[in-house]
């Protein structure tokens, strides 16, 4: 069996790279592209803002197909006022760099790579096929877990992963999507393999200090554990309210440095209005303008919430386990969750990751009932 497993890793490691070489050959130069690159060049000068501008689209010009530098700079085919104003205003360039910097282990990934010999454009673009790469590393390894016995569904189950549609588009886009991918498969694996507590904060202080914004996601998973560990024992573990705090004041550290404008002004100018310079309009909406934004959005989300509710329901099925059960709800919470702070329904991407957790775990319990599926040898 180790033959066959090894065998097996061998065949993975050539598909991931025969389809991370194809990803990278179909990578796309986004919009989000300047944000990345410009707090690259913002690191390396600091002092030198209108030089940061200028040298983040000097470098994606060189790079990105031309249709795709028209679209970054809001002149391929219907005009875009805001990046053009990206594109030829410092000050207005400047006050979105906050957005972007927040990302802090993923900014210092593309530093490394810029040092390393990476031209920027590169390094943003490559960090995503790493990634994408390393997932399905990932995956497999997860997938080995699941089913011990049983190579080939490991096999063919990592292969069709690999190849939907929200995988490979984030491996080709400039986003930390599937940057922080690596690290929620981490996290399920702490999750299958039961890792002690304190091995899981540092997995969650890793996510907050790549991506901020998934401070929900790491409170209401120690919050989820604090409610399991108090119906077992009936006592409270005051451990797991400190490193909430811990995470807490983490995130806080890194909203205040990098100045960050707060979650108003990100759904402002995200599902309102993109102002092209921050500081010129103060990011007013009321509830009813939230609400209706909500409703419009929640209309074309009936395909993460069928697949969400879906995964839940056969997973309470086929598992009776109190631990596994709040832990795929505290998973399912956490998409809404998300949706409400950041209802960009038509980007699956965003939702992914955590519908991958509730995919994997359902295949767990699934195992579990059914003692892995194990291959027979033919008679």
């Amino acid at each position: 069996m180790k033959l066959k497993w090894r065998i097996s890793f061998f065949l993975i490691v050539i598909l991931i790279t025969a389809l991370s070489f194809w990803n990278y050959k179909n990578r796309v130069y986004d919009w989000d592209m300047p944000g990345y690159i410009g707090c690259l060049y913002s690191l390396k000068y600091p002092d030198s803002p209108d030089k940061v501008r200028k040298l983040t689209y000097q470098e994606i010009k060189k790079k990105a197909p031309d249709h795709e530098y028209r679209d970054i700079l809001g002149i391929y085919k219907s005009g875009d006022k805001a990046r053009q104003s990206f594109a030829n205003n410092t000050k207005s360039f400047s006050e979105q760099l906050p957005y972007y910097r927040i990302k802090v282990g993923y900014n210092m990934a593309i530093l490394i790579l810029y040092e390393l010999g990476f031209s920027s454009a590169d390094a943003v673009t490559f960090l995503s096929i790493i990634a994408y790469f390393i997932s399905g590393i990932l995956i497999f390894f997860i997938l080995k877990i699941i089913f011990p016995d049983n190579y080939i569904i490991s096999i063919l189950l990592t292969a069709g992963i690999m190849v939907l549609p929200p995988m490979t588009y984030m491996s080709r886009v400039s986003t930390p999507d599937i940057f922080i991918l690596q690290f929620l498969l981490v996290f399920i694996i702490g999750f299958l393999k039961n890792w002690s507590k304190w091995i899981m904060f540092v997995v969650l202080f890793t996510i907050i200090f790549i991506r901020p914004d998934y401070i929900p996601f790491t409170l209401s998973y120690l919050a989820a554990l604090g409610l399991f560990h108090y119906f077992k024992n009936r006592q409270i573990d005051y451990s797991l309210i400190f490193q909430g705090l811990i995470l807490f004041v983490l995130y806080f550290l890194i909203v205040k440095f990098y100045h960050y404008p707060g979650w108003k002004h990100l759904f402002y100018d995200t599902f309102i209005y993109r102002r092209p310079i921050i500081s010129e309009a103060p990011p007013d909406f009321s509830v009813r303008d939230y609400l209706g934004i909500l409703y419009s959005k929640g209309i074309y989300f009936k395909r993460v919430t069928v697949t969400a509710l879906g995964l839940l329901a056969l997973i309470f099925y086929f598992s009776k386990d109190l631990w596994v059960r709040i832990f795929s709800v505290f998973i399912l919470l956490n998409i809404y969750i998300k949706f409400l702070f950041f209802p960009h329904a038509s980007g699956l991407r965003f939702f992914f990751g955590y519908i991958l957790l509730l995919l994997l775990v359902f295949l767990s319990v699934l195992s579990k009932k059914y003692n892995g599926f194990k291959l027979r040898k033919i008679a």
